[in-house]
């Protein structure tokens, strides 16, 4: 959280922060967004999210005549000014004003943009208001049939190779340990080149799942030991994936 000096006291009026899904394929909000949300996201006129752009085309495809020029959005992606983003986000909430926070696909503040922000609800007592919609994470690990009582995200591994492979060998460890599904994701284009070192370097008999494209019409949901994987003539698509490993 920032180490900013504002006063942490909750506002006289009660704000709320609803935190909204966006769809993780494209062209499938009606498949994916519960009628609930769509109901939602027309009164909100304040936004927090990680892309302006990404977020104006979400709200057009909801198709629910949202004026979206009369609303007003802050960036909170790695681009921006922290203070900046807090002192306006401050300034809503003592309003008691209504707020949305998206980011660019799936959940805000699950491997991605927003638990600050959360957090700040939370000190200034306004109401946070999470929203039902695709997570890649959850739906990955649902279709995987590996360990779901216990499990660990760990974003993207290391783009150094030899680091990355120490990092595959500490997760296979630590699934073993713990009796643990390790998740993580990677860049589309490097897919490829992890995929190659889990195959190299992780255990015969670990369990490797790769969950591709969720929710598109062409999604791939497998899960093979890394023995049967090496008997496959199979290379991951330059898509978004989750991979998931249990020994």
């Amino acid at each position: 959280m920032f180490e900013l000096s504002f006063d942490l006291a909750p506002f006289a009026v009660k704000a709320r922060l609803f935190l909204i899904p966006t769809p993780i394929a494209s062209d499938t909000v009606l498949q994916t967004l519960p009628a609930s949300v769509l109901e939602v996201v027309p009164t909100i006129r304040f936004f927090l999210v990680e892309n302006i752009r990404t977020a104006r085309r979400f709200l057009a495809s909801l198709k629910q005549n949202i004026p979206i020029d009369d609303l007003t959005f802050v960036e909170i992606g790695k681009h921006s000014d922290p203070t900046v983003v807090l002192t306006q986000y401050k300034s809503w909430v003592e309003a008691g004003t209504t707020i949305g926070l998206m980011s660019e696909a799936g959940c805000p503040a699950i491997a991605d943009p927003g638990n600050v922000w959360v957090q700040w609800a939370h000190q200034w007592g306004a109401e946070v208001l999470p929203l039902v919609g695709p997570s890649s994470l959850m739906l990955a690990l649902m279709g995987s049939g590996l360990h779901g009582q216990c499990f660990a995200f760990h974003g993207y591994l290391p783009i150094d190779t030899q680091a990355r492979v120490q990092k595959l060998k500490w997760l296979e460890k630590q699934s073993a340990a713990l009796h643990q599904t390790q998740l993580f994701i990677e860049t589309p284009f490097r897919n490829q080149t992890l995929w190659k070192d889990l195959l190299q370097h992780c255990h015969k008999n670990t369990w490797l799942s790769i969950a591709a494209n969720l929710t598109a019409p062409d999604q791939l949901i497998s899960t093979y030991r890394i023995g049967q994987w090496h008997q496959k003539n199979f290379a991951p698509p330059k898509v978004p994936c989750v991979f998931l490993l249990m020994s």
